[in-house]
Formats: C-alpha cells, structure tokens, sequence
C-alpha cells in the first residue's frame, strides 16, 4: 500500500511514518485557505493511529466544539478525551468548509426558558419564516447509521459495538461513522432546521418548582403539515359544514380549519408517571390522507402541576390553579393563529389569505371538562359538557327535548356568578375569546377513550354480571372459549380469558371485540336456575353483532347522508338494546355521560375528524422509553427532532422497495414422485402428525394426477421430487401455513379465493367469494421445467341453503372437495379468520369483524 500527498502529486511515500511527516512539512507551506480542508483530509486517517501530535493544527477545530452532554445520555469519558474530539471532528469534515462552519455556529434548539408575560410572543415567533437550512450528514453511511439508531432505538453500548465493527473490517483508510453514537447525536442536535426547532416556556412557579410549557411554534406545525408533497393534492379550500363561518371572512381570504387532539398519558406501567401532549392537525385536508401519521404534528406538552400533599391535591384551590394553567397554556399557543389580519400560507406553491377556525377538540371525557371547563364529576347535576341534560336521564334513549351548552348562555351564567348551577367552572374560557368556536360542541371525546376503553368495557363488565348470575359456571365458560379461538395474523391470543380484563389495552379490546359474538353464541340454552330478569342468549348475542355493526361504521372514512342515517338508525339499535339486558347490572343504572353523549351528540364529529388513536404511542411512550427517565420532556423533544430529520432525510432518498418473490420456509418432507404413496403412508402412522396433514397425504396424488391432466395438461410424468413446506410467504407479503405447530398449535390458514365470473354461478358463493383451509403446501420439481408451486386446499361450503348468514357472518361446512391450486396464482387469495361454531360440529364462521 502506499500514500499520496493532495498538495505534492509526485510524492508517494510507502509508509505512512513517512507520510505523516511530509504532510506535517507541507502544512506549513499551504495557505490558509487550504489550511483547514488538508486538515481534516489528515485527521481521519491518522489519528486513529494516534500519528499526529501537533496540538496547536487544530486548536481553531477543539475551540468550537460543542461538547455538552445530551440530557439522559451516561457515555463514559474517553481517557484520551482530547484525541476523541479531534478525531469526533474530522468526521464532521467532508460536508465541506462551508457546512462545517455551519455547524459549528448554530444554536441548539431547546434553548434556556424566559420568563415570558402571556401577551408576549414576539421572542418566541420571530424569524419563523426563516429559509430552513439543508439537513446533511457527511456521507450516506453515516445518515444510514443514525436512521437505524433512530428508527429502532438502538442503545449506545450496541451502536458503538457497529461503529467499531464497521471501522475494523471496512479497510477503509478514511472512517464513514462518527466516533461514538453520542458524537452523531450531537451532530444531529446541531441542525438547524427552524420548522423543528422546539422551545419550551415557563407558565408558573408552584411549591418552589418551575412548570414548563414544552412546544413547537403552532405556525411551524402547520407549515411543516403543508409542505407534505401531496397534501395539495388532497387539500380543499371550501367547506360543506362552515359555510356561516366563511361568509364573515374578508373577500379574498379562506378558512383554514384546524383540529386539536389532547390525550395525557401515562409513560409507565404503574401509571406513576405521564406526559399531557396536545397535537394538531389540519381539516381541510380529506379524513382519509389526514389517517396517515405525517398529517397530524406534536404541538407540545402541558405542564402537569404536582400538589405538595393529598391535603392539597384534593383542595379547590389546586384544582383551579390546574385548570388555570391548562388554559394559559392553550392561549400561549394558540394566540399567534388569531391575528387581525390572518395569517398567509403556502399551499402548491401558491400562498393563500387564511383565517384559522378551531373546527374540533378531541380528547379524553375527563380533559373534555377542562377545555369547556365543565365539572368533571359524573355524579354533577349536569355532567355532560355538551348540554344541560340532568344526570337522572343520561340512560334514556327517548329524549325530544335537550338545551344544548353554547358559549353565549355559559357566559351569562359565569358572569352572574351561578356557574355552579350548571355545574360550570368559576374559571374564564380562553376559547370563549376565539372566533367562530362553541367550545362545548366542538369539543368531542375520542373514540378510543370513548368505545374501546368505554362502552365496550362496559358491555364486557357486565356480560359477566349477567353471567355469574345466571351461572356461574359460564364465565368460566366464557374464558374457554376464548383460550380455543384459532389463530389468525396479527390476532392476539386470550390465553387467560377475561380475567386480565382491567389491564387491557384500547388495541387488546378492538382484539376482542371482533371475536365476543361468537364466543358467547350458543353459550347457554334455558333458564335453568329461574333467574329474575334473565336474558336469552339469542339478545346477548344480538347485541355483540349490533356494536360490531355500529363500530365497523364508527371507522368508515367517508359517510353519505343515507350512510349517517343508517349510522344513527344502528346506534340506537344497539343502545336501546344495551339498556335492555344491561341495566339490571349496573349500579347507577347506566347513567354514563359517555353512553348519553354517544347516541345524542357525537358521532358525527367523530366520524369527521377521528384519526388519532396511536399518536400516544408515537409521541409519549415509545420516546419515554427511549431516555433515562430525568428530565424527560427535554429528551424527548430531542428524539422526536431526530426522527423528523430521519424522515426528511428518507423522503429525499426515496428507495425504491425491492420486488418481494414468493418464499417457501419450514420444509418438513421430501419425497420421489414413484415412492411417494409408500412415503405418505408411513408418515401417516407417526403419531405426532396432524390430521389435517393426514388428511392432505390421503389425497395429494390424485390431486396431483387431476392437475396435471386438466390444468396442466400434461401426461407421463415419470418422476419429480415433491418437497412440502409449512409456511409460505406470498408475493404480496402474506403468510400462509400449514404446520403441525407453530409455537406449539397447529395452523393451518384459510383462504378465500375469487371465483371466476363464469363459474360464479355455479357455486353458491359469498359475493363471488369461495372458502378453503390449506392442508399441504408443495414445491415440485421437475427436470427441465420451471417448478410447480402448490397448495392443497380443502373446500369450505354454506352449512345450509337458507338462512346461511349468522351475526352477518357467513355459516360454513367443510366438504370432502380437495383441490391443488398453484400458488402464484393467488395473488387475490385472501387470508381470512374461520372460527368453529362452539358446541357444534362441522359448522363455523367467517369472522367478517377482522379488518
């Protein structure tokens, strides 16, 4: 090997002692301007061997290092800490003289609070207009690196693991990475890119402890929404719902309808800790793009105030002081959207006038109260914030005659101080003091919090009431039943039944909400014990099927008029009949605010604008997990900074997703074609062999003859190798199988397949769908011929000419049809959930609730 000099072409030298000593005599003799791009050229390469000595080359480099310590980091100290910040430099270099001063002189992000008065804005939003400046990296290994540290959270230990792995087989004379992951942090936490830059603001000083508004400018939140690439092209200008609104605008100007989303969350398991953040996204973009995460922005998150003792957590004082501090941190916010003049937007590269109209406020029940400021209590007089109804009525499905709340006769009420008549807050509304809002009817719990964790914990909670009365055999019954349902992709299994049932999840809910009609389905027959106000099992499972109709709908992105009719119509359905078999169990006799604004208030806006179920997760727990738990909200502004320049970064790269082939795995038998009759049945004897497999051996070969002859027309094959597999990974990324077990049960996955138009009519179908389980899935090769890819099915058929729907589910039979269809040609195969009808045989369902 040997080494050239970039300021003397014609000396080469063999060794790099004599190298380093020419470049160390020909640095004296370059000129400033090359002084610091030979330099770095140097630094990379030599100082991992520890070559250079001459402190004083870099001195201008080591003074405008930045080596603050990132919050929640516990990097040891390197022993030879100034050797590490001058190789950690290098690394920065080939950006270019340019980027690197760039780097070098920008401010960090999370600058130091100020005490702000709450008219005060101008510190805080200057410049935010400002030209963003381009995110680099030295080269694309280093961009790669952090994407991986950032993307599945990779601790520092395992990162610098990669850094000197890479650095000790790359042969590379020049390093791509940096020194340590804290190094590339660092880097990362240097760019200034002004649409990220998050700030935080002090509200008040509680208890000799200071409460921070940690934020991103609302105006950067919305600028970074709009310069989605193609928002534009799902992006509107007029609205159906606000034509009252954009009437009083200016002439020339536009609405620009913006929803917020507010959801404190705990970060741990013991719920000891949590975050309060407040997220905002845009109305004018359509429900389904505005589904998708980019669409929807962190816009902070609230101080949350801590009583010094349970004597003052429970005083009325502290609670209002709670109250107050959440309202002073929504004007603090939301003020710079409400200028006199509006405010201009670019949309498509075009700017347009627009005036800001808060459109809807999603939220938790209990954080619904604080934006209307209505009591939170559900046992008020008047608990629901929507509307003056009387806590005595909230399960009555016939009201006619309902006051709704309104910002006008809340006001009178607040300022002849009879607030408490109406169970309203002796607080002052900050959005009574925005334009064109009724805070009580914007403001609309989400659907999460609302059914999920709500109503259907409910009908759970008291299935088992009704249950344990009538039997109490049946809830064991119950939790049986659900340890059997089969296992379908992405399906949580209920091993434990019910019984974990107050530690579920909103996600392990929907889970169960899809299979609770057919678990309680023929679960008992007769009333038995005589008990008072017994309900026949065919109500009970009624209402399972009402609430899965009603809530499939609830999700819809788009409604009609006819399709909100139909809405209403099931929703009262389904609520009438809630009231029917469930009042008895309940011990306020179903007096929820949550059931009562549901039916009469909701469900509208829900549909609308509901599009924000995981952002607690993207937002607060997995960044909460990702630091050391101290000083938490500054960490996790920092890792969420990181994540959007991944993401800018990985827009710009734009990598194409390479073709997916079809991939077989799990090979379980090999056989000839001429042994394979004698094969199979020696297999069918081991003990340890599936049914369904045995059942697949009996009837492969002639399968195999029937394809040959009529789909591939082929006669007098002699000989080929059958080699089955137990799973299957198809083109478009599904799994199939058809194993003995998989983690210790059997699967065995069901398909529905297509029919043909012309054959369509033929079979009785399920809309031009037809059902089948696989038994065996077969690669076959042949000499000289692309090999045959194929699955042995078995047929599924409607248990009964008539009547062959249940719960709105089709009611199948296996049949003694088998066919071998290639797999290649599945494509519009579709992976399904079958579900045998308990304490019945040979019938099951098509589980039509998985989506």
């Amino acid at each position: 090997m040997s080494w050239k000099c970039d300021f003397c072409p014609q000396r080469i030298f063999t060794t790099k002692t004599s190298y380093t000593n020419h470049i160390k005599q020909c640095l004296k003799s370059v000129d400033s301007s090359e002084e610091l791009s030979l330099e770095v050229m140097m630094i990379d390469s030599l100082e991992s061997e520890n070559l250079l000595n001459n402190e004083n080359n870099f001195e201008s480099i080591h003074e405008n290092s930045n080596e603050d310590e990132d919050e929640g980091e516990n990097e040891d100290e390197d022993n030879d800490s100034y050797n590490a910040e001058v190789e950690e430099e290098s690394l920065t270099s080939n950006i270019s003289h340019s980027s690197v001063s760039f780097f070098e002189n920008i401010e960090l992000s999370n600058s130091e609070p100020e005490n702000y008065s709450f008219n005060n804005y101008a510190s805080d939003y200057n410049n935010i207009c400002e030209e963003a400046e381009p995110i680099e990296f030295p080269n694309n290994a280093y961009a790669d690196l952090m994407a991986l540290v950032t993307n599945y959270n990779l601790s520092n230990e395992a990162t610098n693991a990669v850094i000197h792995f890479f650095n000790e087989h790359s042969n590379l004379l020049l390093s791509l990475l940096p020194k340590n992951v804290k190094k590339g942090r660092e880097l990362m936490e240097k760019m200034k890119i002004p649409t990220l830059t998050s700030k935080k603001h002090k509200i008040l000083t509680h208890n000799n402890i200071d409460y921070y508004l940690f934020y991103h400018p609302v105006l950067n939140c919305i600028k970074n929404i709009l310069s989605i690439s193609d928002i534009s092209q799902n992006f509107t200008l007029r609205f159906e719902n606000f034509k009252n609104t954009e009437a009083s605008l200016p002439h020339g100007s536009n609405l620009l309808s913006i929803i917020l989303y507010s959801d404190a969350t705990t970060t741990n398991t013991l719920g000891k800790s949590s975050l309060h953040p407040i997220y905002i996204s845009i109305g004018n973009i359509s429900t389904k793009r505005r589904n998708k995460s980019d669409a929807k922005q962190l816009l902070g998150y609230f101080p949350i105030l801590k009583a010094k003792d349970k004597s003052e957590k429970k005083s009325k004082d502290f609670k209002k002081l709670v109250r107050l501090t959440f309202h002073n941190s929504m004007k603090f916010l939301l003020d710079p959207l409400f200028a006199e003049k509006g405010i201009d937007l670019e949309v498509d590269n075009k700017t347009f006038w627009f005036f800001p109209h808060i459109s809807t406020i999603i939220c938790d029940w209990p954080e619904a109260a604080t934006f209307s400021l209505v009591y939170k209590s559900t046992n008020s007089n008047f608990p629901c914030h929507f509307c003056l109804i009387s806590k005595t009525l909230l399960a009555d499905t016939d009201l006619s005659d309902v006051t709704f709340r309104n910002n006008e006769n809340m006001q009178k009420y607040f300022y002849n101080n009879a607030g408490q008549d109406v169970s309203l807050e002796n607080i002052l509304n900050y959005f009574w003091s925005l334009p064109s809002i009724n805070v009580y009817s914007a403001t609309v719990p989400n659907r999460m919090h609302h059914l999920d964790l709500g109503l259907f914990h409910y009908q759970i909670e008291f299935t088992q009431a009704l249950l344990q009365k009538q039997d109490s055999s049946l809830v064991n019954k119950i939790d049986n039943r659900l340890s059997k349902i089969p296992r379908f992709q992405k399906f949580q299994m209920f091993t434990n039944g019910l019984q974990s049932i107050s530690r579920m999840t909103a996600k392990e809910y929907r889970i169960l909400m899809k299979v609770m009609v057919f678990v309680v389905d023929n679960l008992y027959k007769e009333n038995e014990n005589n008990v008072e106000n017994f309900v026949e099992n065919k109500k009970l499972s009624e209402v399972y099927a009402k609430w899965n109709k009603m809530y499939m709908m609830s999700r819809s992105e788009i409604f009609t008029e006819s399709d909100l009719e139909n809405f209403r119509k099931d929703m009262f359905e389904w609520a009438k009949l809630f009231v029917e078999i469930f009042k008895p169990y309940s011990r306020s006799k179903l007096k929820f605010p949550k059931f009562h604004s549901w039916i009469y208030h909701i469900f509208e806006s829900i549909c609308q604008f509901e599009t924000y179920e995981s952002l607690h997760k993207d937002f607060v727990k997995i960044p909460y997990r990702m630091s050391n738990k101290k000083n938490m909200e500054d960490q996790i502004m920092k890792t969420l900074k990181r994540q959007d320049i991944i993401n800018v970064i990985n827009k710009k790269q734009k990598k194409k997703k390479s073709t997916k082939l079809l991939n077989f795995s799990s090979k379980l038998f090999e056989t000839k074609l001429t042994e394979a009759n004698i094969y199979f049945c020696e297999k069918m004897n081991d003990p340890n062999i599936n049914d369904n497999i045995i059942k697949g051996f009996n009837q492969f070969l002639e399968c195999f003859d029937d394809f040959l002859d009529n789909i591939l027309e082929v006669k007098n094959i002699k000989e080929c190798d059958i080699i089955i597999y137990g799973t299957a990974t198809l083109e478009n990324g599904s799994i199939i199988r058809a194993k003995n077990k998989f983690h210790d049960k059997p699967w065995f996955s069901n398909v529905a397949i297509s029919m043909d138009s012309n054959e369509s009519s033929d079979y009785q179908s399920d809309e031009g769908l037809c059902y089948g389980k696989i038994l065996l899935m077969a690669k076959i090769e042949i000499e000289e011929k692309p090999p045959l890819n194929l699955a042995l099915v078995q047929w599924y058929d409607f248990k009964f000419e008539k009547n062959s729907y249940l719960y709105n589910c089709p009611l199948l039979k296996l049949v003694e049809l088998y066919n071998l269809i290639p797999i290649e040609t599945i494509d519009n195969i579709v992976h399904i959930h079958i579900i045998p009808r308990f304490d019945e045989d040979n019938e099951y369902f098509v589980n039509k609730y998985i989506s």
